[in-house]
């Protein structure tokens, strides 16, 4: 990633982003020490060439919808993020279910990547999909009502979540461009 001499922190620019974006709310400054190190992993992976398999529960389709159809509008002027829907790939996900299917699931998507991939998950705790998500550890997890290691918790019951969801994909996608053309540094 390159870097050049005026580049502030990623906590910095996190941080002021946050403070000065109109659409950003103060709920995302109290708990950017939580999404700072996931972002920062998952930027890095993007930057460096790994693609990105969006996987969204039933009620959060719409979310990977936008983001898959958002990501690489071409009026942005970074190229493009290798990011699919996981579930418009591989249409049969619903019915993996065992272990075994997961990691025959997974060398498929291994061998079709070159294991230069991750999982996006956007939803709740429920099977086959976080099943898949959490198989491998270095997924990017926004898993709802449930706090656990690596994972950005949201709450379901949150009459503001759908909010919540878009400006974190918004924080996100800003990310990507800063860290793209090495505004930032990562330490």
């Amino acid at each position: 990633m390159p870097m050049n001499s005026t580049s502030k922190s990623f906590d910095q620019w996190t941080l002021e982003t946050i403070r000065y974006d109109k659409s950003m709310m103060t709920w995302l400054e109290e708990r950017r020490y939580e999404w700072i190190p996931l972002a920062v992993d998952a930027i890095k992976r993007i930057v460096s060439g790994y693609t990105v398999l969006l996987l969204a529960d039933e009620e959060r389709q719409w979310f990977s919808d936008y983001v898959v159809t958002s990501v690489n509008k071409s009026l942005k002027s970074r190229p493009f993020i290798p990011i699919y829907d996981l579930k418009k790939l591989a249409p049969y996900i619903h019915r993996i279910k065992s272990n075994q299917d997961i990691e025959l699931f997974f060398d498929m998507l291994s061998i079709s990547y070159e294991d230069r991939f991750f999982i996006w998950y956007v939803g709740k705790s429920i099977p086959p999909y976080v099943n898949i998500a959490k198989f491998r550890d270095d997924s990017f997890l926004w898993i709802l009502d449930e706090d656990m290691q690596n994972n950005f918790t949201l709450q379901s019951f949150d009459e503001m979540l759908d909010i919540k969801l878009l400006q974190l994909f918004r924080l996100f996608d800003k990310s990507l461009d800063v860290a793209m053309f090495g505004e930032v540094a990562f330490e």
